[in-house]
């Protein structure tokens, strides 16, 4: 499923709720795509890159290449969700353009499936939380219902009975598990429908091959594997970071409903206490902890969703739509609670 098979499936229907809040969006024009904005979010990544990049070189052989993993982390992520705003075609309008643009960022930059993580991202959109059409609700190391957890068995049982404990550190391999996942996914049955599919795989083959080079040609090997490890495990943390506190903890539904609620009751956005913190989570989330907006309107660009905010915020109060809005920590608490929900039955009782 294409973004635009999404696109055209959530066309609002005349007359319908989300046709009168898209109008109201329309009109104020925070559907425009902001150019300048991104050119200059574009080099500030590519600043970051060249200066991480730089460090990594120069330091050689230093306990201090540690702080450079941990920097370059956040750039990886950071260039993550540059890729998931040109998937959106929030920055350029042509397919041509974000495809080509999509597959520098992920493929060769981070190590990621564009075709791979397009598919599997457009049907999250689509039924968000919906248990059996959003793979990011799948069970697996991680269950989000009791009938998930019931179903578990061996290592994957163990690791679902005490998920909520275990939920972080199982972040710092989720880099690798997204990579190995993708590769899977380009040689899977799926994979067969992405365009460009061995471009993909050889892209994905030149990112392994000049990182893993560039550790072992700039580093010992004891330096190497540390730098491999915080990079890497901190890389998988901040994409948890950014991604789980979105939906996780929120609605799972079953039945049909209207476009417009089912992207609200089951997104969450993430405030800062003051104008300074929200700020900080604007940029270190990519904008995504204005979630709420982003899957009303995935193309919006970044910029524009806080500004949208209190225009859907109103509308829905106005139609009677739960709009929820909470603190990052009480994001977390909200998600945690979900997966210890699910995984009470394991524990020989219910919460």
């Amino acid at each position: 499923m294409t973004t635009d098979t999404i696109r055209a499936t959530c066309e609002p229907r005349a007359g319908s709720d989300f046709a009168r809040l898209s109008r109201q969006i329309a009109a104020a024009g925070l559907l425009d795509r902001k150019p300048g904005r991104y050119a200059v979010r574009f080099a500030l990544v590519g600043a970051a890159v060249a200066a991480t990049t730089t460090a990594f070189v120069l330091l050689g052989n230093s306990p201090w290449q540690l702080i450079v993993a941990a920097a370059a982390a956040v750039v990886y992520g950071q260039i993550a969700l540059l890729a998931h705003d040109v998937a959106h075609r929030q920055v350029f309008r042509t397919r041509r353009a974000a495809s080509i643009t999509g597959r520098l960022l992920g493929n060769l930059g981070i190590g990621m499936s564009y075709g791979w993580w397009m598919d599997k991202h457009t049907r999250h959109h689509a039924n968000p939380n919906h248990e059996g059409l959003d793979p990011d609700v799948d069970a697996g190391a991680l269950v989000w219902t009791g009938e998930q957890a019931a179903a578990g068995r061996g290592l994957t049982r163990f690791v679902n009975r005490h998920q909520a404990v275990l939920f972080f550190p199982l972040l710092t391999l989720a880099g690798l598990d997204l990579r190995k996942s993708s590769v899977q996914g380009l040689l899977g049955e799926r994979g067969a429908a992405v365009r460009g599919r061995r471009l993909e795989l050889a892209l994905l083959a030149a990112h392994a091959v000049g990182y893993l080079t560039a550790l072992l040609l700039v580093l010992p090997p004891g330096l190497a594997v540390a730098f491999f490890v915080i990079h890497q495990g901190l890389f998988g943390v901040y994409l948890g970071s950014i991604f789980a506190p979105n939906h996780k903890g929120m609605a799972m539904p079953q039945g049909r409903m209207d476009f417009l609620r089912k992207q609200v009751i089951t997104s969450r956005n993430v405030r800062g206490t003051t104008s300074l913190t929200d700020g900080l989570l604007h940029v270190a989330m990519g904008g995504l902890n204005h979630q709420i907006e982003h899957h009303l309107f995935p193309s919006m660009p970044t910029p524009n969703l806080r500004r949208a905010r209190p225009v859907v915020r109103e509308f829905c109060a106005e139609i009677g739509v739960p709009y929820h809005e909470t603190g990052l920590l009480r994001s977390w608490a909200e998600s945690l609670g979900q997966l210890r929900r699910a995984s009470a039955p394991l524990r020989g009782g219910a919460e």
